[in-house]
């Protein structure tokens, strides 16, 4: 019955700027369109019925390979999961950045001050864009680091490695000299097994 009336109060609420929700698991998600996030966002702070007071967790999400290739939607996601301690609810948010190349949304964390570095962490391995945020630069890699390493399409030895050079008596930073290989595990039956 609270999942019902958190879900008629989001569609009265939010209207048009929903595209879907869907239930799971005893919880809400709700798809908000990128142009309308930061104001659905608003809304779900300050609206009496809502008021989602905290943001518990906000991450990307690179969906290229979703679903062994079969996704045909939009390459990236934010997802941030809400709470609301005055009405006792969560609710799990989905916007998916209009550009592939060049993903971005508004940040939110005018509005909820803990998503400042949720929203780093996410332009740091995804490369999504938080327009308006405060401070959005790396957080978890170093400043010079070349790409973003939760993107699918990353390679997995990196494109750089760092080193200390006696020599030079300093870190430097020179092209990948790791080959890539693939292992394969060698299955060993014994004749009769199992039979």
């Amino acid at each position: 019955m609270k999942l019902e009336n958190l879900k008629q109060n989001l569609q009265a609420l939010l209207g048009e700027k929903l595209v879907r929700m869907s239930g799971y698991a005893g919880q809400l998600t709700a798809e908000i369109r990128p142009e309308n996030w930061q104001e659905a966002a608003q809304i779900l702070r300050d609206a009496p019925a809502l008021r989602f007071e905290q943001l518990t967790d906000l991450c990307g999400m690179d969906l290229s390979t979703y679903g062994d290739g079969r996704w045909k939607g939009a390459r990236f996601c934010v997802v941030t999961h809400l709470l609301s301690v005055s009405n006792n609810q969560r609710v799990r948010l989905k916007v998916y950045p209009a550009d592939d190349d060049f993903p971005m949304v508004d940040s939110v964390s005018g509005i909820w001050s803990g998503a400042n570095w949720f929203e780093r962490e996410a332009f740091d391995l995804y490369g999504i864009i938080f327009n308006g945020h405060p401070d959005l630069r790396r957080i978890l890699s170093d400043y010079g680091f070349i790409g973003h390493p939760f993107r699918k399409d990353f390679p997995i030895s990196g494109n750089v490695e760092m080193r200390y050079d006696p020599e030079q008596r300093r870190v430097i930073y020179q092209p990948v000299t790791v080959e890539p290989r693939e292992l394969t595990p060698r299955i060993v039956r014994e004749e009769g097994y199992g039979g």
